[in-house]
């Protein structure tokens, strides 16, 4: 059972928590980002692909419920895995999750900066200019998180209403422009076969798909890194990740239907690096479509901000079981946030940004792309741990059997199919690539390979944790 590391207590309600674990996946930016290259992939398939992904999400979220009631700790998978299959599965997946919250920092800094400017009416600036305002945003986020939970939860409540106000308005709006009198060029009416999971082509096309609708999901499970921060710790984060990835769904459903029909798979294939903004103006206008501008820059800052939380929390954690040098156990004595950690996590972050945007734009989207990838291996292994947990007690019922065996094994084995079956799929021509192996599964392994030199040093300056004396 995870033991009191000395953070507020009751600080955030369940609403604050479904909160934390929307706002985690930062809806319009992930659809910015993200929808561009399935529609590539899947074409007029790309809702099916966002149900279908939902499943699996939901698999692993009912493991994250189970797993939370019997040990709300703040080190979620690294805790999990570490009581249910060994330690140095723990440490991995609690890598993992630091690791994944780092990999994205970037690419939300750089859409926070590059919005910034576009919200005031600079289209282009310089990426210079972008970075500075990207670590500046950054900086601030960081600033909040150290201030505590509480504002923090304030902060979160802010940045969802208005993101998912105006993502409501546009797929309201991209609807009735579609359905209307005189609809867009390149717009097409919703049809059935759209949310057939089969219509987005093969299984390897289905299958990248899917790692891409991963990411867009990924982040939900950020609610129960502050479960030891919530009212009744024990069941509010557990029910608010399952409510999260529910509301998730139609949220996605709704707008990534919206704007394949509005856009086309075509359009959307173009801009990859954003699909929001050139179906902005078709849809608000001119004088209206720095609207989406703003619900994606907020969604990056409520992302920031939940990238920052449950990275901060898992240091915490692992230093708690001695898995890490004992500095990152660190409270702030008012503010009862992890002070030393949160910093760090800040700090690496903007080192990480600086350092791949000096490198190239490629590279910073291959680590977008390498995200999928290692967020299914820590998912994987959280659900696997539920298994392995409640393994005594499966046969005692049959709702117990489906609920902590059934349904967590089939996530399990779900996000570990889609692992490899990315990893070992040969790259396209427009991927970069490193030593032949596609970027985005090179820096995977590379953020995992370093993760595994890491665990063998803390194995030898910290072996009690890992059993070895």
């Amino acid at each position: 059972m995870s033991a009191d590391k000395g953070l507020q207590k009751d600080a955030i309600s369940f609403l604050s928590n479904v909160t934390f674990g929307i706002s985690s996946t930062s809806p319009a930016y992930s659809v910015a980002a993200s929808l561009g290259p399935i529609a590539a992939v899947a074409g007029y398939g790309s809702p099916g692909v966002m149900l279908i992904a939902f499943i699996p999400m939901l698999f692993i979220a009912v493991a994250f419920y189970h797993l939370n009631r019997a040990d709300p700790d703040c080190g979620t998978s690294f805790a999990w895995a570490r009581q249910a299959i060994g330690p140095k599965s723990g440490w991995m997946a609690g890598w993992s999750v630091i690791v994944a919250n780092i990999l994205v920092m970037p690419s939300l800094a750089d859409i926070a900066g590059r919005y910034s400017f576009q919200l005031i009416g600079i289209g282009d600036p310089s990426a210079v200019a972008a970075g500075i305002v990207g670590v500046a945003w950054i900086v601030g986020i960081t600033a909040i998180c150290y201030v505590g939970i509480a504002l923090s939860a304030r902060t979160q409540n802010l940045l969802l209403g208005a993101e998912l106000v105006i993502l409501a308005v546009f797929s309201i709006l991209a609807l009735t422009r579609v359905y209307g009198p005189n609809p867009p060029a390149g717009s097409h009416r919703i049809a059935w076969n759209w949310f057939d999971p089969l219509h987005a082509g093969g299984f390897d096309a289905f299958a990248q798909s899917m790692v891409l609708a991963v990411f867009l999901y990924w982040g939900w499970d950020s609610c129960l890194s502050v479960n030891e921060e919530t009212k009744d710790p024990h069941a509010a984060p557990g029910y608010a990740a399952v409510v999260s990835t529910l509301v998730l769904v139609g949220i996605y459903g709704l707008v990534v239907a919206a704007a394949v029909a509005v856009g086309g798979p075509g359009l959307l294939s173009a801009n990859k690096d954003d699909v929001l903004a050139p179906i902005g103006q078709a849809v608000f206008g001119a004088g209206f479509s720095k609207i989406l501008v703003f619900a994606v820059l907020t969604s990056a800052l409520a992302s920031t901000q939940t990238s920052i939380l449950p990275a901060a929390r898992m240091a915490l954690s692992m230093a708690h079981a001695g898995a890490i040098p004992v500095r990152f156990r660190h409270i702030h004595t008012r503010h009862l946030s992890p002070g030393f950690a949160t910093v760090t996590m800040g700090a690496v972050s903007v080192v990480w940004y600086l350092g791949l945007t000096w490198l190239s734009q490629d590279v910073l989207t291959d680590s977008i792309a390498a995200l999928g990838l290692v967020i299914a291996f820590y998912y994987g292994l959280t659900g696997l741990a539920c298994v392995m947990f409640y393994r005594r007690g499966l046969f005692s019922s049959v709702g117990g059997f489906v609920s902590k065996g059934v349904i967590p094994g089939a996530g399990a084995l779900t996000m570990f199919l889609l692992l490899l079956k990315v990893a070992f799929a040969p790259g396209d021509d427009s991927q970069t690539s490193i030593m032949g192996v596609p970027g985005p599964v090179a820096i995977a392994v590379l953020a995992m390979l370093t993760g595994a030199v890491l665990m063998l040093a803390a194995r030898y300056r910290m072996p009690r944790f890992f059993g070895d004396r």
